[in-house]
């Protein structure tokens, strides 16, 4: 079956064909870096690693570009508040420049915990002002701006579908509005450039046609991603709160510059919950995977978790489930471990595998699958092979995975040797007698097909 995948902005599952074959063009939006990521942002990360991976799987090359949100996220959506690089720079007691640079350092390394790809192409906000500024401008040319005492602002009424994506209701959003819009002309509208304060300076400031300042939040994805993939590429992935304002106002930059909605697939993925509640910083109940490491998880276990829920469905995060999710991986690590060398892959799986990959990154019929081929009777050759083609889309690291050896005492070694000896010249009753030994002193022998396994008793 060849890829389905669901697109937002159609709001229907679609046959996935690159514009450019054989190569994909794929943008996922970044981190803002003034703090840690949580978990439930790396979710989305997850979500879309496995993404990158469906596409490889099908034979594409994928050019992933990724952002780093460095300035220009102010702490409200609707471009009032401080900036959060600013706001972060003054809780650490750095500067908003080296705090850029520790949080994405700290993210870059929770994606490599998490197995989850680095992107073909790191862009910083930062190192794109001229690229946004010549963006804006062109938005400008075309009649969409207007000016206020805070900033250059986009005009969503001078574009008749503005807010499609969303579906949303701008006649209801107006007429309920109770917030105060300040010198907006519409509630929807945007800041594409905002103007440092009078008598303020900012550490993260520049020049402008317009007077100094720093560009809005949406303007950098916008003239990145054109930059990178063109103005029309192929997937643009982001989390489900990215839908209503931050994707839609960058179809509506690019609607008004180029003419294009800038992807031809838009895919989002839902909320990791604690609490019946959106994990966030905002309302201080996020966990990092420094918090998982500290309590004795492995990272992976966590990702693993994450494949048992479809992407567009909302996962809950308990502690119950992560220790459901590190007994479950630890089983098939060990299962997969145990199975000697790898044959061929059974393409019975395999054509099973590659129809729920497709069907819109259904893994957790994947993993549904993986649990019947352990408990499959194929040869173990075969079992091994077909589970290492699976982990190239579940991200697994299982063939790089091996019991931690333990250090096992000298006398208890010598106890399996005899007994080895003993099996071997069919004294059975003998290596009854010295696996009994081994148990009373606390060790377990495994018979495997390379040779007796010890472990220490649970």
């Amino acid at each position: 079956m060849p890829l389905q995948l669901y697109d937002t902005y159609t709001r229907s599952v679609r046959e996935f064909e690159p514009l450019h074959p054989p190569e994909v063009g794929m943008y996922t939006c970044g981190p803002t870096v003034y703090d840690y990521a949580h978990i439930g942002n790396l979710r989305t990360y997850i979500f879309e690693d496995v993404l990158r991976r469906a596409l490889v799987f099908n034979g594409y090359t994928v050019k992933h570009v990724m952002n780093i949100t460095d300035v220009g996220h102010l702490t409200s959506d609707a471009d009032t508040g401080e900036d959060r690089m600013e706001k972060g720079a003054r809780r650490t007691g750095m500067s908003a420049w080296e705090i850029a640079e520790m949080y994405t350092r700290e993210f870059q390394a929770d994606m490599a915990r998490l197995n989850i790809q680095q992107p073909t192409i790191w862009c910083r906000a930062t190192d794109h002002i001229a690229e946004q500024i010549e963006t804006i401008k062109c938005i400008e040319a075309q009649g969409f701006t207007y000016r206020t005492s805070d900033g250059i602002y986009f005009d969503t009424s001078k574009l008749p579908d503005y807010g499609y994506l969303g579906r949303l209701d701008i006649e209801g959003l107006q007429s309920g509005a109770r917030v105060d819009r300040g010198e907006k002309r519409n509630i929807t509208d945007f800041a594409l450039w905002k103007f440092s304060p009078p008598g303020q300076q900012r550490q993260m400031e520049w020049d402008s046609p317009w007077g100094v300042g720093f560009p809005g939040w949406h303007i950098e994805c916008s003239a990145m991603s054109a930059k990178y993939l063109g103005t029309f590429f192929d997937i643009h992935c982001g989390g489900e709160d990215h839908i209503t304002v931050h994707h839609t106002n960058e179809i509506a930059q690019t609607q008004a510059c180029y003419g294009t909605r800038l992807a031809n697939f838009w895919l989002h993925g839902y909320f990791l919950q604690i609490d019946q509640a959106r994990m966030g910083k905002s309302v201080g109940n996020f966990l990092r995977v420094q918090t998982l490491i500290d309590a004795g998880y492995d990272p992976l276990a966590y990702r693993f978790m994450c494949l048992g829920a479809h992407y567009r469905s909302r996962l809950s995060f308990t502690w119950e489930g992560l220790d459901g999710a590190q007994t479950a991986l630890n089983r098939l690590r060990a299962a997969v471990y145990g199975w000697g060398e790898a044959g061929a892959p059974d393409e019975d799986y395999v054509d099973k595998f590659s129809g729920y990959v497709n069907d819109d990154l259904n893994m957790p019929r994947v993993l549904a699958l993986v649990w019947d081929l352990v408990k499959s009777d194929l040869p173990d050759a075969t079992k091994k092979a077909t589970m290492f083609f699976f982990d190239q889309v579940m991200g697994l690291r299982l063939a790089e995975w091996k019991p931690v050896e333990e250090a096992i005492p000298e006398s208890i070694m010598a106890l399996v040797e005899q007994r080895t000896a003993a099996r071997k010249e069919k004294r059975w009753q003998d290596a009854d007698a010295l696996r009994a030994q081994v148990a009373a002193a606390g060790y377990e022998i495994e018979d495997t097909p390379q040779g007796p396994r010890v472990h220490k008793h649970a």
